[in-house]
């Protein structure tokens, strides 16, 4: 549990992980692109903007639907995917611009931070070692809650774990599923869109980068948490 003033802000900094925190998003499209291939098909542009975000699970559902392929295969079909999104992260993951300074900076400052993903921990495991576990206090994946993103839970959990106020902390996501879930739970929301753009009608401040985003910008949103 981290004991802090009720004064500070933020009493954490909590990062989605894939599109927010590292470019992963593209790695998902290989292997997503591949599955397609593999049952004869072709990814839909737009049935893959509806998975970013979302998780394995939803993603091979969405997938086999678009391709008229029974429901049925999912199980198995998830296996494939998962064994090859292994194989793709372990080639490395690059970061995105300015995430891994703020995140440097933030663990400098003594500022809790948690990583939190709808990424089944198998393979966030293999971004963690890369990114590096020691950078964060507490990692929640997806296959971790209960309720994954849009609902509120993976925030509220990560926010328990470390015994901060949910309403006193920053979320970076990227998003309409983890915005919404970081809004949802209360969290001050910082949106960086990355392969998908967000709605114009989801209130939530947007940045294009976190490049030049520090400490002293992320306490100026706690000026009317």
């Amino acid at each position: 549990m981290t004991d802090l003033p009720k004064a500070t802000f933020p009493q954490a900094v909590l990062f989605d992980m894939d599109g927010t925190l590292v470019d992963s998003e593209r790695v998902w499209d290989t292997g997503i692109e591949e599955l397609a291939e593999l049952l004869g098909g072709r990814l839909d542009p737009l049935v893959r903007a509806r998975m970013v975000g979302t998780n394995e699970d939803a993603s091979v559902l969405m997938l086999l639907e678009s391709l008229g392929r029974p429901l049925s295969e999912a199980p198995a079909r998830r296996l494939w995917l998962r064994r090859r999104m292994k194989e793709l992260f372990a080639e490395g993951v690059e970061w995105k611009p300015g995430a891994r300074e703020l995140l440097l900076e933030a663990r400098a400052a003594g500022v809790p931070t948690a990583l939190v993903t709808s990424t089944p921990r198998e393979l966030a495991e293999i971004i963690i070692g890369q990114i590096g576990p020691g950078n964060f206090d507490i990692t929640i994946c997806g296959d971790e809650v209960d309720q994954r993103k849009p609902h509120p839970e993976p925030y509220h959990v990560a926010a328990g774990k470390l015994g901060v106020d949910i309403r006193r902390t920053v979320v970076l996501e990227d998003s309409v599923s983890g915005v919404s879930s970081a809004l949802a739970s209360g969290a001050v929301t910082l949106a960086i869109p990355s392969e998908v753009e967000l709605p114009p009608d989801l209130e939530v401040l947007r940045l294009d980068t976190l490049d030049g985003v520090d400490l002293a910008y992320l306490r100026t949103l706690g000026e009317s948490a």
